[in-house]
């Protein structure tokens, strides 16, 4: 028997604009939020949206990011009927291959998926923040009997450069898509979500496979060609709150998002819950002399300084006289005596030494890592 719809979850990137933070694991490993990694926000929204089966494709500086996914148990995908496969760049009869692209990722785990015999093929990227259910997407690809159906988002002009714009005929139907333009009129973005027919998909990677001037890109090849090959695709506008975490200014951004309370509400709430690893920390401890305001404090953290519209993660010591404001503090950091910290992220397991000054004022700073 095959399954309705499985998932495959594009989680290779090296993310090289979040510097030393994915020197050593890959982007959806990145911590956020003072709890969570990336990762973990498209792998609860499958188990949300009931898609039991997903393949999570893994390239650079796999080896922490596979250890956590582990069989999928933290997020329920490890049942009798579910399935959770790590799929890194493997040698074949053909050979060995990195992935050269999102397109050729999915191609060379074609034999995966052909032996799920899926009807759909769900396609996410593994680094972007948002709480979804796929499910609605799927029954309105099967309402407008897509080929294709893509997330989309509008964005600011300024931002229309980093993403894929899309124009559309009526309420739905894409009829122009430009991969990163410099200018455009288009306002909605691709937010890197599919839902392939797998029939479609699979001859259309086949096709591109053979295409030596391909990059095997999804928005530039992919979707492109079947357009040209008028083919139906659809978009889906998504509403809610959604972050693309590229740079060491926009995952800031994204956890001071956190201190909004109309974003924190829709993140934290228990509605399509987000789902990690539990840390099994002691309580947090918040001493007597210290001072927090309008921050997130996670267990397991000690705070004894000063602390101002930050993120604290696990297992961090502020130690007294330190201040700390409009900052992400991930786990295991320690901030020392009289030193200073200020719209800056700081690295897991970084110590800040004592009297230090850090100022992001003018550009959001990362120490350590």
């Amino acid at each position: 028997m095959g399954t309705e719809i499985v998932a495959m979850l594009l989680a290779g990137g090296k993310g090289t604009r979040l510097e030393a933070l994915t020197k050593k694991i890959a982007k959806p490993a990145v911590s956020y939020g003072g709890k969570y990694r990336i990762i973990d926000f498209p792998l609860s929204n499958c188990a949300h949206s009931g898609i039991d089966t997903v393949g999570v494709l893994t390239q650079y500086e796999s080896v922490f990011l596979n250890t956590y996914i582990g069989n999928g148990e933290k997020w329920g995908l490890n049942g009798v009927r579910s399935l959770t496969a790590t799929l890194p760049p493997r040698q074949t009869e053909q050979g060995a291959s990195w992935y050269k692209g999102t397109a050729d990722a999915i191609f060379q785990n074609l034999d995966f998926l052909d032996s799920m015999k899926p009807d759909y093929v769900l396609i996410l990227s593994g680094d972007h923040i948002y709480k979804m259910n796929y499910r609605s997407m799927l029954q309105n690809h099967q309402n407008l009997n897509a080929d294709l159906s893509i997330g989309v988002i509008e964005v600011p002009p300024t931002e229309s450069s980093r993403f894929g714009m899309i124009t559309m005929k009526d309420s739905s139907l894409i009829d122009k898509f430009e991969e990163k333009p410099t200018q455009t009129k288009a306002k909605l973005a691709s937010m890197g979500i599919y839902i392939f027919n797998f029939k479609t998909l699979k001859q259309a990677l086949l096709e591109d496979s053979l295409d030596e001037q391909s990059e095997h890109d999804f928005g530039k090849n992919i979707i492109t060609k079947l357009l040209m090959n008028k083919k139906k695709l659809i978009a889906y506008t998504f509403k809610g709150y959604w972050r693309d975490v590229g740079t060491i200014q926009s995952l800031w951004e994204a956890n001071m998002d956190l201190l909004n309370p109309a974003i924190a509400n829709e993140i934290f709430d228990d509605h399509l819950k987000v789902f990690s690893e539990n840390i099994n920390s002691v309580p947090q401890y918040i001493g007597s002399n210290a001072d927090v305001t309008q921050s997130r404090i996670n267990q397991g953290a000690i705070v004894l300084g000063k602390v101002h519209k930050s993120i604290v993660f696990n297992d961090v010591l502020i130690q007294e006289g330190a201040i700390v404001s409009e900052s992400v503090i991930m786990p295991g950091a320690i901030i020392e005596v009289g030193a200073v910290v200020k719209k800056a992220i700081i690295a897991p397991n970084t110590r800040v030494e004592s009297k230090r000054l850090i100022d992001g004022s003018k550009s959001i700073v990362l120490v350590g890592g």
